[in-house]
Formats: structure tokens, sequence, C-alpha cells
């Protein structure tokens, strides 16, 4: 069940695909910012949403060019901490595409600095 410990605070598993398939791909980058926002809040990151195939990104209205596609991408909650104060940690962290909902934030490596509100 891809149970490996990748970094100090994620294992593997939190960012396969959640259609039960475990498949998983996950660029470094993603990785490495994920764990160093973690490292400065203190708090455990919760992923809701990692690695997606295309059939399980279409399946939950993804967009067709998503960077969840290319584990790139992480929809991520930190119970407690509001999404703008999340938003404002993965500006931080450095992620370049923040896209702030009412439950949660999604963060990517885009190479163009992006924000939206969902």
């Amino acid at each position: 069940m891809n149970n490996i410990r990748i970094a100090e605070n994620f294992h593997l598993h939190e960012f396969q695909c959640k259609d039960g398939s475990h498949q998983v791909v996950l660029h470094s980058e993603l990785l490495r910012r994920l764990q160093q926002m973690r490292s400065a809040l203190g708090r455990p990151l919760i992923i809701n949403s990692g690695y997606r195939n295309a059939e399980h990104n279409a399946r939950v209205g993804g967009s067709p060019g998503s960077y969840h596609l290319r584990g790139m991408a992480a929809d991520i909650v930190v119970r407690g901490l509001p999404p703008a104060e999340l938003a404002a940690a993965a500006r931080k962290a450095g992620f370049r595409g923040i896209g702030s909902y009412s439950s949660f934030v999604h963060v990517d490596i885009r190479d163009q600095r992006t924000e939206w509100k969902g």
C-alpha cells in the first residue's frame, strides 16, 4: 500500500490516486515544498488529493491539464487552520500555483505564479 516514508513527515500512500489503484506519481519539488510547509507550521498537513490518473481526474471534475496528473499538485488541509492562512504558508514555501477554496488549498509547482479563489 505504498507505506514507505519518503520525507520526515510524509508517506508515499498519502499521494497515491484515491481511486483504489494505488498508483502514484510524485515530483520531488512538490514533496520538498510540502515538507518545508509542514516543518514551518509544526502541524500535520493532510493530503486530500495528490496524484490522479486520467480516469479519476475526469471522474472528480479535474481540469484536463491538471497538475495532479503529473504528480505536481496536492490539495491540502491543516486542521484548525483557515485556508487563507494555509495559502500564506504555501506562498512562503515557494509554491507557484495556489488555489484557495472554502475547505482546502490547492498547491502546485507550475512554472509561473498564479493564485485563485474557488
